[in-house]
């Protein structure tokens, strides 16, 4: 076996078909990948009829999970992974048909083999993208456009450009040795930490290890309506302040913690005001996701108070 897709999902067994749909239509035959659900702590009906959807599908099988967590997901699917290479893909997204070929091209082509790949990511949007989103924090909506292909932070990608794990492909044995996702990140229930594939990427290519980004490699993420608000983005935001924080620790960058520390207090102070306005409002949201992440990003430099992004 070649590659082992794996799906993480919880209480979405919709957006579970459109992927597994996807995935019976690729290029390349049945036998060349199998597929990996984990039931992510899927409450309600929703675990039986995650179970009717896979049964249907010669090359899947199913893990359950009784605890929540997109890391606990991912590394459980690592250690279940019958094929060298695991494919991870989020359940709202839905692979090209030759996704799975693009994969084992990119893994021929390099040398040396990489440990982890990255791909593109493209929205399919449920609703119409508001105008007042800005237009630079499309990436807090799991997007990426970029086109070309390259070691992450190195010429001729841009500096910025990071892996998400709604389309990323680990080498298992790497994966396993260094320990897997990290298990104090990623999405857990309604706290929408993330990083945990960004730090990922930063461990192993500092264990020496190649860390690649290939556009060639496409899903279409389905972007949900009712993200496409104030009230997510806001707590979208001060997730990241505090991901990154707790990213910029894990990789031993404490000192850029403290560095950056005053100017983050200094505009939760002076954007505080900007908090009083509703939640559900598109009033001022250039100042208040400034202000939502400034203060993510000090409660987690100084403390373990998560609760307020919520």
């Amino acid at each position: 076996m070649d590659i082992t897709v794996c799906i993480c999902t919880r209480d979405r067994p919709h957006y579970l078909r459109d992927c597994l749909n996807g995935l019976s239509r690729q290029t390349v035959g049945a036998g060349r990948f199998d597929i990996l659900v984990v039931d992510s702590a899927s409450c309600g009906d929703t675990p039986a009829q995650i179970a009717r959807l896979v049964a249907g599908i010669a090359n899947a099988k199913l893990l359950r999970m009784e605890r929540p967590g997109v890391s606990f997901a991912r590394n459980a699917g690592a250690a279940a992974a019958r094929g060298s290479y695991i494919a991870y893909i989020d359940d709202d997204a839905i692979p090209a048909p030759d996704w799975i070929e693009r994969i084992l091209e990119t893994i021929a082509e390099a040398d040396p083999p990489p440990a982890l790949i990255g791909g593109r990511i493209m929205p399919r949007w449920e609703a119409p993208l508001p105008m007042w989103w800005p237009p630079h924090l499309r990436g807090t909506l799991s997007i990426i456009e970029c086109e070309g292909q390259g070691e992450y932070r190195a010429a001729p990608l841009p500096a910025r450009l990071e892996p998400y794990g709604a389309n990323m492909i680990v080498h298992v044995p790497t994966l396993l040795a260094l320990g897997g996702f990290g298990r104090h990140s990623g999405r857990v229930g309604k706290a929408l930490l993330s990083d945990e594939d960004v730090q990922l990427a930063w461990r192993l290519q500092a264990a020496g290890h190649s860390a690649r980004y290939d556009s060639r490699i496409v899903v279409q993420h389905q972007i949900q309506a009712d993200r496409l608000t104030p009230r997510w983005l806001l707590s979208r935001l001060y997730w990241q302040g505090v991901s990154t924080v707790l990213t910029r620790r894990l990789l031993g960058q404490s000192a850029a913690v403290w560095r950056e520390l005053p100017r983050r207090f200094a505009v939760a102070v002076l954007l505080a005001p900007f908090g009083l306005v509703p939640r559900r409002s598109t009033y001022l949201v250039p100042c208040r996701w400034r202000l939502a992440y400034a203060v993510g990003f000090v409660r987690s430099a100084l403390g373990p108070s998560l609760e307020a992004g919520e």
